[in-house]
C-alpha cells in the first residue's frame, strides 16, 4: 500500500507558507513569494508541472488583482524584477554555464564548493543589476558593492538567522526559545558588521538624481526583453537598457523647487547646487529634495542658506544666470519684488501690472508642489497635479489652464533684472 507522501508534504508546506505570510505582515514581496510557492505546491498536489515564468506571471496577476496600486511601489517592482532575472539565469544561463561532461564522483564533489559559490555570486549580481533602475528611481542611490555584501551575509542568513528564528518561534510555548534568539542575534550581528564594512568602502553609495518615469519604463522593457526572449533578439533589451541609462543621465536638473504649501523654495544657484528659502522647518522635505538632486548634504547644512538673503520682508536668491527669485512676506515686499524679480513665490495674488511671474497659494493649492526648469522664453513647469489631472480622490479644481495663464504671465515687461522672455512663465504642459 502506497501513500502520496509528496502531496501531503506539499499541502503541509502550503499551510506553513500561509502562516508565515500572515505572521510577516503580508508585504508585497512576501505576497509574491507566497503566491509563487503556492502555485508550485498546488501543481504538485494536482499532478501538474509548474513552469517558472508562468508561476511568476500568475503571482503578479494575483498581487495586482488584490492591490493594483502595488504596481508603482518599489517593493513590487524590485521583487519581480529580481525574480525575473533569477528565473532567466536558471533557465537560460546557469545550466549552459555549468554543463560539463560526465566525470567521476570524486571530481564532482571537489567541484561542488566552487560551483555553489559561483552560483551565489551570479545570482547576487543578476538580482542586483535587475533592481538597480528601481533603486535609482525611488531611492536615488546605486550600490555597486551589493554582490559583495550578499556574498558575505546571505550564507549566514540562510544557515543561521532564518532557521534559528523559526525554531525560536516553535519553542516559545515551551519556554525554550532563548537559545534560538541568542543564535539568531549572532547572525544579525554578523549582518550588521558586513553592512558597516561594505558601507565604509570607497564609493559604496552612488547617488543618482531624479530622472522621471520615461527612463524607468524603458529600463523595465529592456529587462523584460532580456528575461523572456530566447532568441538573439533578447540583446535588444540590453540596447534599450543602455538608452535608458543615457536618457536618465541627460534629464535636465530643476532650477526651482516649490513645496505644496509654498513655505519652502529651493533655487539652483551659480554654484550648481540648491539653496533654500524656507519659512517652515520641514526637514523631511529638504532631505528628499537633496536626495533627488544627488546632493550629499543634509538638512541644516550651512551651505544650504548661502546665496540666500532674508529679512523681515522675505527672502531672495539668484538663479545661475543672475535672475532673482523672491519669497515675500507682505504686500509691500510683493510690490517691490514685482519690479526686480523674475519669479515670485508667495501667498498673495500679485497686482495686474506686476512684471514678474508669480506663483501664489491658490495655484499651489490646485496643482500641488511644482518643479521649474529654465528655458530661453521662460520656465517649463512640472506639477504634482498637472493640467487634465482629475482623480476620484483628487478631483480637478476649476479651469487650471486659464488660471495659470492669468496668474503667471506678466502684464508689464519692466522687470529690472530680466527680459520679458525670462519672466514669461508658460502655462503647464
Amino acid at each position: 500500500m502506497t501513500f502520496p507522501i509528496k502531496k501531503w508534504s506539499a499541502a503541509a508546506a502550503l499551510v506553513a507558507a500561509a502562516f508565515y505570510l500572515l505572521l510577516s505582515g503580508a508585504e508585497v514581496a512576501t505576497q509574491r513569494s507566497f503566491f509563487m510557492t503556492a502555485v508550485v505546491l498546488i501543481a504538485v498536489i494536482v499532478d501538474r508541472r509548474a513552469v517558472t515564468f508562468r508561476t511568476l506571471a500568475v503571482a503578479a496577476i494575483i498581487v495586482l488583482a488584490f492591490a493594483p496600486e502595488a504596481l508603482v511601489h518599489p517593493s513590487f517592482q524590485m521583487s519581480f524584477a529580481a525574480t525575473l532575472g533569477l528565473v532567466a539565469l536558471m533557465q537560460f544561463g546557469m545550466p549552459r554555464l555549468f554543463a560539463t561532461p560526465d566525470s567521476s564522483t570524486a571530481t564532482r564533489i571537489a567541484l561542488w564548493g566552487g560551483r555553489e559559490i559561483m552560483m551565489l555570486v551570479l545570482a547576487s549580481l543578476v538580482a542586483g543589476l535587475a533592481t538597480t533602475p528601481y533603486a535609482a528611481f525611488h531611492f536615488h542611490r546605486v550600490t555597486p558593492y551589493g554582490v559583495l555584501a550578499n556574498l558575505a551575509a546571505m550564507p549566514v542568513v540562510s544557515a543561521l538567522v532564518m532557521p534559528a528564528g523559526l525554531l525560536g518561534l516553535a519553542a516559545i510555548p515551551f519556554g525554550l526559545d532563548g537559545v534560538f534568539w541568542w543564535l539568531m542575534g549572532i547572525g544579525i550581528d554578523w549582518m550588521i558588521a558586513v553592512t558597516r564594512w561594505v558601507a565604509a568602502l570607497p564609493g559604496a553609495v552612488g547617488r543618482m538624481a531624479a530622472f522621471g518615469t520615461g527612463p524607468l519604463i524603458a529600463a523595465s522593457i529592456g529587462i523584460i526583453l532580456m528575461g523572456l526572449l530566447r532568441t538573439p533578439l533578447r540583446w535588444s533589451g540590453a540596447l534599450l537598457l543602455g538608452l535608458a541609462v543615457a536618457w536618465a543621465l541627460a534629464v535636465p536638473e530643476p532650477d526651482v523647487l516649490i513645496s505644496g504649501d509654498g513655505r519652502s523654495v529651493a533655487v539652483r544657484g551659480r554654484d550648481g547646487r540648491l539653496h533654500l528659502m524656507q519659512t517652515g522647518k520641514d526637514v523631511f522635505l529638504v532631505k528628499e529634495w537633496l536626495a533627488a538632486d544627488a546632493d550629499a548634504r543634509v538638512p541644516g547644512d550651512p551651505s544650504l542658506a548661502s546665496g540666500v538673503s532674508c529679512d523681515d520682508q522675505g527672502c531672495v536668491a539668484a538663479l545661475a544666470g543672475g535672475a532673482l527669485v523672491t519669497h515675500p512676506n507682505g504686500a509691500e515686499a510683493l510690490s517691490d519684488d514685482c519690479d526686480r524679480a523674475t519669479l515670485i513665490v508667495g501667498a498673495r495674488r500679485a497686482p495686474g501690472d506686476c512684471a514678474a511671474a508669480v506663483i501664489d497659494r491658490d495655484r499651489l493649492r490646485r496643482q500641488g508642489a511644482l518643479v521649474l526648469r529654465r528655458k530661453a522664453d521662460g520656465f517649463d513647469v512640472e506639477a504634482v497635479k498637472p493640467r487634465g489631472f482629475d482623480r476620484p480622490w483628487a478631483p480637478a479644481a476649476g479651469d487650471v489652464e486659464t488660471d495659470a495663464a492669468t496668474l503667471l504671465r506678466p502684464q508689464t515687461p519692466n522687470a529690472r533684472d530680466a527680459t520679458p522672455s525670462e519672466t514669461d512663465l508658460q502655462p503647464d504642459d
